[in-house]
């Protein structure tokens, strides 16, 4: 039986990794942004985004650089490049005016278009600003690109300083480091740098992650120039020192013993007799994260343990009008039953047991025609579970003519209600079982606070919600579901810890492939297990008889 399983895992995964896949780094630099005002700085930032299906997905963002025309940015964008699909991008430049750094009241100054391809060719791609309105601007986007090559080991580095001089008349210093990457042809790569620690000699700056690959291509000798400035909310930062380091000097610092390195003012060595330096920086903490692939764990057993729920609202329609949602049609599947099966089927592929629990929300259910929004598609509240797709398409079949249709819809209650089966799996601190919660709604969702707090305490566990909105409504509200400033947020204005929700418009669809439903909804899931398991440290576990004769590539 296990094998069955490790068979079509490695058919379906045709979808996930496609044979040449590898990952690629994006670094970012801008050239040129004329001021918007000329009283002010413009405060930039870059969108990525990608074409998917027609449509212009945000993939990510930089961060926002202040007071700063010309912005080296610290963000890397990671994507997976495709060999043989034309992945296009556009990168979109934004002048941030507002302080919580959303794109709402934001100023677009223009937009670069190209593929991932064209960039992986050269290398680095320069090209100007085309502004709204599609007239050239002065501005150019410079886009650089490395794959990561076998050694996707990540660092995770934690530094602090002491003693920095004192650059500020009327307070202290405002310290940030840079960290630079000196490459084989001389030239500095920024590959880091740390947010600024105000009013602080003594600054201690956030734990951060970079790929061994960035840091130091993975060369352990290669030398790292290392810069700390005083911010100025100008842009114009004064110098306090430097210092160069290589990562093999930073590996002392895994057993938590620290590393200093004397921060150096060139000038003032030459000009002040007795000059010691300007500062001491720590290296506390250096931690090699091995990655793994979504295939290790697969392999190592951890199941995807795959539940449905639907909606059957007052807004889907009767389902005994053919105009409704939920219309069973003799000889042709509905909208709901097309999304089930298309996500269904390759998700069945990772479940060793085959069952499916699925619910519904938003009906009245016998016998009291109570409203619910979180009942058994098949009325069994002690075993939810449909045995395998076709089950589920059968329960759903089977319990509409029972069913009053009604509302409000009501997302939250079955988000808890998995969130609360993934948190019991969060003690067993091993990669066992992870969950996918496929929703499938036509509509607006009613507790949108509610839902909210529940996909930020979701984030927290081994668990992802695919949304699929079925039917011709207004969706722009579930897109809200990936965040405003690309950052999802609880009522309370807790963050997400990780980006869980996927969600898509049935009707991009229509005319496509069932596949291609299915690859554009399950794309972020194996991404979304390994961050889940590589944040938490958790290995795969080994079965030593599949490690040893893995067929297929990584």
């Amino acid at each position: 039986m296990k094998n069955d399983i490790y068979e079509s895992a490695a058919n379906s995964l045709g979808l996930f990794s496609s044979p040449c896949l590898t990952k690629v780094e994006l670094r970012l630099t801008c050239k040129g942004i004329s001021d918007r005002d000329a009283l002010s700085k413009p405060d930039p930032c870059i969108v990525l985004n990608m074409k998917s299906h027609g449509q212009w997905m945000e993939v990510d963002r930089t961060e926002v650089i202040r007071s700063c025309v010309n912005p080296t940015y610290s963000k890397v964008f990671t994507l997976d490049f495709y060999f043989e699909e034309v992945q296009r991008l556009r990168f979109e430049l934004y002048d941030i005016n507002s302080s919580h750094n959303g794109l709402k009241e934001a100023d677009f100054l223009g937009s670069v278009e190209c593929t991932l391809g064209q960039i992986i060719s050269q290398r680095k791609l320069s090209k100007a600003l085309l502004r709204p309105g599609g007239t050239v601007g002065k501005a150019i986007i410079t886009i650089t690109a490395e794959e990561l090559t076998g050694n996707d080991d990540y660092v995770e580095l934690s530094f602090s300083a002491r003693k920095l001089d004192d650059k500020d008349f009327f307070s202290k210093s405002d310290p940030f480091l840079e960290i630079y990457r000196l490459n084989d042809d001389a030239t500095l790569q920024l590959v880091y740098r740390t947010e600024t620690v105000m009013n602080n000699l003594n600054p201690v700056w956030k734990t951060f992650k970079v790929s061994l690959n960035s840091l130091c291509s993975g060369d352990h000798e290669r030398k790292l120039q290392c810069t700390v400035w005083d911010w100025d909310s100008n842009g114009k930062h004064d110098y306090i020192g430097e210092f160069e380091a290589t990562f093999k000097e930073m590996r002392g610092a895994i057993d938590g013993r620290q590393v200093q390195w004397p921060c150096i003012n060139p000038k003032y060595k030459v000009k002040k007799k007795n000059y010691k330096n300007s500062g001491i920086v720590i290296l506390n903490q250096c931690k090699i994260i091995k990655m793994h692939s979504f295939l290790d764990y697969i392999m190592g057993g951890c199941q995807i343990q795959f539940t449905v729920a639907i909606d059957f609202t007052a807004s889907n329609g009767d389902p005994r009008n053919s105009c409704s949602l939920h219309y069973i049609h003799p000889y042709q599947p509905n909208e709901y039953l097309k999304a089930l099966v298309a996500v269904g089927e390759i998700c069945q592929d990772y479940d060793s047991d085959k069952m499916f629990p699925a619910f519904g929300f938003g009906a009245q259910i016998p016998p009291d025609y109570k409203v619910s929004h979180d009942f058994a598609v098949n009325f069994n509240e002690e075993n939810p579970e449909c045995a395998g797709i076709q089950g589920v398409v059968e329960a759903y079949q089977a319990c509409l003519p029972k069913l009053q249709l009604y509302g409000p819809t009501n997302i939250a209650p079955i988000i808890q209600k998995v969130a609360k089966t993934a948190s019991q799996e969060v003690h067993t601190k091993e990669a066992m079982q992870y969950f996918i919660l496929l929703i499938l709604t036509d509509g607006v969702i009613t507790d949108m606070a509610d839902t909210r707090e529940a996909i930020v305490q979701a984030s927290h566990l081994p668990m992802s919600i695919i949304i699929v909105g079925v039917g011709n409504a207004d969706f722009s509200d579930m897109q809200m579901l990936d965040g405003d400033d690309g950052i999802l947020r609880s009522p309370k204005g807790e963050p997400v810890l990780r980006d869980i929700v996927q969600f898509v418009p049935f009707r991009n669809f229509k005319h496509a492939s069932p596949a291609a439903l299915a690859k554009s909804v399950l794309a972020e899931v194996p991404n979304q297990v390994v961050d889940y398991y590589n944040s938490k440290g958790i290995k795969p576990k080994v079965s030593s008889e599949y490690q040893s004769s893995r067929p297929f590539g990584p």
